[in-house]
């Protein structure tokens, strides 16, 4: 009788210790890992011949957006091609927990925009059977499950569930009101919850809620998020994530800090970014985030080291939604933008001196500036194939029209189906890897899966960092890359037994030859018509992976998913 699962044979190891790496065999009894090296405990099961691969503890995860695909995607894929086996679920206040029935189908069609993810899929991919968070865990317990996952109270869902929708955007909360969302974090963290999460971008919100108006979080006062955080203090258990851009550099990070000090727990802060020109974009936030470690405060910087770019069309695109012109051209239905693309003054709102300057501003986190788009689809209509492979500039300055107008033209004369690609910018290797390299309080991001899938395909990050800045720039050692990406986050988050390669611990394991590790197709990925409904996205799948683990039961090998779905809901931080 076999005593070993799996024994992985003859690779080397990475424990994401920063141990140097070393030879060993691994094997794995009982969903745990059973022993590393020496002489063989038993028979094994399966045998994986790890010769000339590497052998780490699988990626963590902690900026996704599958709480809908996880419903019917059990390996939450694009992250779990890539060797992601443990994910944070919940991120930027938003989800679908607590929330009454009455409630669910605005809840779904708020993640249509600010999260882009399609409302058909939703639709027929979510069995609604909970109302509470403990009900909602409870759920999610009982779903087939291909990874890990833990769940931040989604903060909007909170402020929806007590005050309403229309008063959580419209005042801040009583004092019963924020006694009553104290109460349910408290039974929320009682019944397993991580903590919680904010998305605050202000009135001029990126991500706007569906009839475009700033989400419930955005213009969420100080007080109601630190009422928030005094529960964590007390319990001294949880972590808070926490994107903050509301245009004030200055009162935002000091915000950040007031929160680490009211919750004194650990703070996810998104995200670090580097430019491939100026030093001073990443170096400023580096010195900013070591100035309040040197205080005591736990804030840890989530580095946006992913390459990967934007192929969109304006029937489904919202990130325009910074300024305010594009933000009410594009909200309504199909109809409705199309009208409103025709009107004329709208049209010139939209590429106004003030329009232009918003979308340029934030133009590193959109798709770059609009002028140096791609036109790369006119859904094959012969008279339009002229200006395929042109940049809205080039066309406009053919055809004496604002790049704006060429883009609108285009999408009218296409039933909104024109495609437009940003084209790849540089890159700075040596920036990117300054993030990780120069400070002990960030780790690699950030992947939004889940999210934006229809002009997104992020979730690939964590193949394109080894094989970027650890084989190809040399830039980040292996031991320091797997340690940022499985060991670090699972310090931060509070996941228990997982990120390394131990005796003992979980057997959340990937296996991969990293010469050949690879995203496939490059840049944007491809289209693929696999979510419920007949939906579509944009995905990225990998190529070098041998097998990955979770829980000591392979869920791919060789690239082939086993269909087992091992993956468990980890309330507290353990199963």
């Amino acid at each position: 009788m076999a005593d070993i699962d799996i024994h992985i044979k003859g690779g080397t190891v990475v424990d994401g210790t920063r141990a140097p790496r070393y030879r060993a065999d691994v094997w794995i009894r009982d969903g745990k890992v059973a022993q590393i090296g020496g002489r063989s405990p038993g028979f094994a099961k399966k045998t994986i011949d790890a010769d000339g691969l590497i052998v780490a503890p699988g990626f963590i995860d902690l900026h996704t957006h599958y709480d809908a695909q996880i419903r019917w995607d059990p390996y939450c894929t694009i992250s779990g091609w890539h060797g992601v086996t443990s994910l944070v679920l919940g991120n930027c206040g938003f989800g679908f927990a607590p929330c009454k029935p009455d409630f669910r189908e605005r809840s779904m069609l708020t993640m249509t925009r600010t999260e882009a993810i399609p409302y058909s899929a939703m639709k027929a991919g979510m069995s609604w059977d909970w109302e509470t968070i403990p009900e909602y865990l409870d759920s999610l317990d009982r779903a087939p499950k291909g990874v890990n996952c833990i769940q931040y109270m989604p903060t909007a869902s909170l402020m929806t569930y007590v005050m309403g929708l229309d008063a959580a955007k419209s005042r801040v909360a009583t004092e019963k009101e924020r006694a009553e969302m104290a109460r349910l974090l408290d039974e929320g963290m009682d019944a397993g919850l991580c903590g919680f999460s904010i998305q605050r971008l202000g009135r001029n919100s990126g991500q706007a809620d569906f009839d475009g108006s700033p989400m419930v979080t955005d213009t969420m006062c100080d007080e109601d998020i630190l009422n928030l955080a005094r529960v964590l203090s007390a319990r001294d258990e949880g972590f808070i994530e926490i994107t903050q851009a509301t245009g004030h550099i200055k009162e935002d990070a000091a915000f950040v800090e007031r929160l680490a000090e009211v919750a004194r727990r650990p703070i996810l802060f998104q995200a670090i970014t580097s430019s491939p020109t100026s030093a001073d974009i990443h170096r400023n936030s580096l010195n900013w985030l070591h100035k309040a470690r040197a205080k005591g405060l736990p804030i840890f910087g989530q580095g946006a080291t992913v390459r990967s770019g934007f192929a969109l069309t304006l029937e489904h695109w919202n990130l325009y939604d910074v300024a305010t012109a594009w933000r009410t051209m594009l909200t309504g239905t199909h109809d409705e933008k199309i009208a409103k693309m025709k009107d004329p003054t709208i049209r010139a709102a939209a590429r106004s001196d003030k329009s232009m300057r918003a979308l340029d501003i934030n133009a590193p986190g959109i798709g770059g500036r609009l002028p140096k788009l791609i036109v790369s689809w006119v859904e094959n209509k012969p008279e339009l194939e002229k200006y395929v492979g042109k940049s809205l500039r080039q066309i406009g300055e053919e055809e004496g029209k604002h790049p704006v107008d060429v883009m609108l033209d285009l999408s009218l004369a296409t039933d909104l189906k024109a495609e437009f690609l940003q084209p790849e910018p540089r890159f700075n290797a040596e920036y990117m890897a300054e993030i990780i390299n120069d400070s002990t309080f960030t780790f690699p991001g950030v992947s939004d899966g889940g999210a934006h899938t229809k002009f997104l395909t992020a979730g690939s990050f964590t193949t394109d960092f080894l094989r970027w800045l650890v084989r190809d720039e040399q830039k980040v050692t292996l031991e320091e890359a797997h340690y940022r990406l499985s060991a670090l986050p699972a310090h931060a988050a509070g996941f228990k037994d997982r990120g390394t390669l131990r005796e003992g611990a979980s057997a959340d394991v990937v296996v991969y030859d990293l010469s050949g590790l690879g995203v496939k197709p490059e840049w944007v990925g491809e289209i693929a018509h696999d979510l419920p409904a007949g939906e579509w996205r944009r995905v990225q799948r990998s190529t070098g992976y041998r097998s990955t683990i979770v829980n000591g039961v392979e869920t791919f090998a060789e690239g082939e998913c086993t269909g087992a779905t091992p993956g468990k809901l980890l309330r507290h931080g353990h199963a």
